[in-house]
């Protein structure tokens, strides 16, 4: 052979089945289980050879810029390599080699279909979450994240994913442009990825509340979800056929005190419904170890509601989440509790102003 014969014919074949070259990103342990030993591997990552050195333990199958998929591919068997001393436990017959590593912050709202964050090819880095006993170090384009509460993943196709609230919390921590996080925000409230309690109870457990960029974003998305929860009692009254009630109103005993605003009240049936979007913003108890704390808002309203049905008045109290997810159900709860009034004691009378 002659010095200008292209490096990739001279060098020897390795034992890789035919079926297992469509995955072209494999670790280091993935290809010694396929019977390519170390030094195959160095001699394939020569330079003008047909395989790159990705990441550390981690290889390119081809000699061309990797797709996002497979820097998100990579990523994770970067951050999923099992300890030293777990190194030589046989794999599972479906172990994909992440171990407990998945997808966080912005990569993973990519994933959850996030428009606000772009394509996944056009990222700079990938968040990837792991146990805080590992003792991996970001490298290239990986940007390790250790926790010591792990939550639980979702798949996006075969991709293990941090759920929508931790994956925005893990992005927010990331970025300091105050336009960002509103956008970030206002998009997981608006196109339905989450509830708005359970992402500021997220960013709470993050302690990320009292950041610049956090506090009139999360003010602007408690008004989002409030927004939204509301449209859709509107439609819930309305696509179930139930009686119009008044919304939006104020009780209060004839003269004397008020009794506190409800969302929708029938005045003939003394039914009120109350949307519950209580969003926590301090001290919760989380995941990731906050301490419990008595919610001063809850007392407020179990208050409010004990006092409303002594005066016969039934409060309805339905959150955000039960309307998304099933407005069916919810609205056969408002009707149950329209026809149990004509078994009721008759209900005080209270004055209904706008508020």
């Amino acid at each position: 052979m002659t010095q200008n014969t292209p490096l990739s014919s001279r060098l020897p074949r390795v034992p890789l089945h035919p079926d297992e070259v469509t995955q072209r990103v494999l670790s280091a342990a993935q290809l010694r289980a396929r019977g390519v030993s170390a030094a195959q591997t160095s001699a394939q990552c020569l330079p003008g050879g047909p395989w790159q050195h990705l990441l550390p333990g981690v290889y390119l199958l081809h000699p061309g810029p990797p797709t996002g998929q497979e820097r998100l591919r990579g990523a994770l068997l970067y951050a999923g390599r099992p300890p030293v001393s777990a190194r030589r436990a046989p794999a599972g017959p479906v172990d994909a080699g992440y171990g407990e590593a998945m997808v966080t912050g912005t990569a993973a709202l990519a994933l959850h279909g996030f428009a606000a964050v772009g394509e996944l090819g056009a990222l700079h880095r990938i968040d990837v979450l792991v146990p805080r006993t590992r003792r991996l170090r970001s490298t290239r384009f990986v940007e390790v994240l250790r926790t010591a509460s792990m939550p639980g993943a979702v798949r996006v196709g075969e991709v293990p994913v941090a759920p929508v609230e931790r994956a925005l919390a893990d992005a927010v921590a990331g970025t300091a442009d105050a336009a960002e996080v509103r956008r970030l925000l206002t998009e997981a409230v608006r196109e339905g990825h989450c509830e708005p309690a359970a992402l500021v109870c997220e960013l709470s457990e993050a302690k990320l509340l009292g950041r610049p960029a956090v506090v009139g974003a999360v003010d602007a998305l408690l008004a989002e979800g409030r927004a939204v929860a509301e449209a859709r009692l509107y439609a819930m009254v309305r696509e179930h056929g139930l009686p119009e009630p008044v919304w939006n109103v104020e009780l209060r005993l004839p003269g004397g005190p008020g009794l506190g605003g409800v969302d929708a009240y029938w005045p003939d049936h003394a039914v009120a419904v109350e949307l519950d979007a209580r969003a926590p913003r301090n001290g919760v108890p989380g995941r990731r170890g906050g301490r419990a704390q008595e919610d001063p808002k809850w007392s407020a309203y179990a208050a409010k509601r004990e006092h409303l049905e002594r005066l016969g008045v039934t409060v309805v109290r339905l959150t955000p989440r039960k309307l998304r997810e099933a407005p069916d159900q919810q609205a056969t709860v408002v009707r149950t509790a329209l026809m149990a009034a004509a078994d009721r004691e008759p209900a005080a009378y209270v004055m209904v102003l706008p508020r």
